[in-house]
């Protein structure tokens, strides 16, 4: 617990052995029941005040009373303390580990806040982290079949894992259709907060050269085809650690590749959670290193290119519009752009990870400052994200919501 969490917790359990006390003499007799009920019975302000303590500290006051425990289970509370959570954004860094699930909470300052493992990702091949949104990650592996050839169960599939670091709570999705080409897909989060839709691109057996996409909604539980598509994205084998998507305000977005080149984009593709699809046109030509980031609700991309070395940052105010401004452009403190791992955004600033440095990139002063993680893990193909805690359940239902459902 913190130092504040503790004090709050140690002050109630004084409270508690004050009102169980009787005076007696000349001055009434006070019962527990006359000024303690009075306290908890304010649901309002305990849950604004409890909302406020970190997911870790919340689990374990979950302890302290029944009446605790089902305020912090309530929808009520989960909705007001991703509230409160998405205000103060920390960064989540992933160094690719097999057999391993160690994550990384990290404040912009760089200073590591926590170390995260996720139980029951033990042992799994090749798990990468694809997105983070409202403290849900999405993490994709390839499976592993028996006396299978491995090379091709890499190209056409891949479990889907939807985890929450906070609560250490995995979600494995439901098998999808079978694929004869490689797949890709994202995840869009809507329209209520704990609810998302995972779309999964795919080739039928039957007619590997048609494209087609399938939608799982946290909502039925189960895959739902939606027919032909005219697009497929940038495979996620063309992409940094299989992070191919962002999701900005209610759309997904993925490159297109440019025609006649698979790894460099063309173009973006969109769908929204009604799941209707665009292609929107890039500000000016591009690289291979090009990333799509959500910059204070927008859509951005940023362009690193390699002749001159300078990175522009574009922003799309009208995702309807292809109308990108060029919110600035300046010189790269590295030197070899092919190293290039990962770039994440939060709020007005960008973070850069190369094969050799971790940089933070403000927008607001245009200033770059360069963190050191030698002594806290290794630099294996690290994926960074902004992250929130929350308590949202993996499976995308809340408690009511679920005896509804049933």
């Amino acid at each position: 617990m913190t130092n504040w969490s503790t004090r709050f917790f140690l002050r109630r359990k004084r409270l508690k052995r004050k009102f169980k006390m009787f005076e007696t003499g000349s001055k009434p007799i006070r019962k527990r029941s006359d000024a303690w009920y009075e306290v908890e019975s304010a649901e309002d302000i305990l849950a604004d005040i409890l909302s406020r303590v970190p997911i870790k500290s919340l689990l374990a006051f979950k302890s302290v009373s029944k009446q605790w425990c089902r305020l912090i289970q309530s929808s009520t509370f989960i909705k007001l303390q991703l509230r409160w959570s998405l205000e103060k954004p920390n960064y989540l860094i992933y160094p690719y580990m097999d057999g391993l699930v160690n994550l990384y909470q990290m404040k912009g300052n760089g200073e590591i806040i926590e170390k995260i493992t996720l139980f029951g990702c033990e042992d799994i091949y090749s798990l990468s982290l694809l997105c983070s949104c409202n403290g849900l990650l999405c993490f994709i592996n390839y499976p592993f079949v028996p006396d299978s050839n491995r090379e091709l169960v890499y190209l056409i599939d891949f479990d889907i894992r939807i985890c929450n670091p906070a609560t250490r709570e995995v979600y494995l999705l439901p098998k999808g259709s079978p694929s004869e080409k490689k797949i890709s897909i994202g995840v869009a989060f809507g329209p209520k907060p704990w609810e998302y839709k995972v779309f999964r691109f795919f080739h039928p057996k039957y007619d590997s050269d048609d494209i087609k996409c399938e939608v799982y909604s946290s909502i039925t539980g189960s895959w739902r085809g939606i027919g032909d598509v005219r697009y497929c994205p940038i495979g996620i084998l063309y992409c940094p650690l299989g992070s191919n998507h962002v999701y900005v305000n209610g759309k997904i977005y993925w490159f297109l590749p440019e025609e006649g080149d698979i790894i460099t984009p063309g173009s973006i593709l969109s769908v929204d959670i009604e799941e209707n699809f665009n292609v929107i046109s890039l500000p000016d030509e591009v690289t291979a290193h090009a990333f799509l980031v959500d910059l204070e609700g927008f859509l951005s991309l940023v362009a690193v290119y390699d002749d001159d070395q300078v990175v522009d940052v574009w922003i799309l105010h009208d995702s309807n519009v292809s109308n990108w401004e060029k919110k600035c452009s300046d010189y790269v403190p590295f030197s070899c752009v092919d190293s290039i791992n990962f770039v994440a955004a939060r709020k007005t600033e960008i973070f850069f990870i190369t094969s050799d440095q971790y940089l933070i990139y403000n927008l607001d002063d245009g200033t770059w400052t360069e963190l050191d993680f030698e002594d806290d893990f290794e630099s294996n193909l690290p994926v960074v994200l902004p992250y929130t805690e929350s308590l949202l359940p993996c499976n995308g239902i809340l408690g009511s919501e679920r005896e509804h459902n049933n």
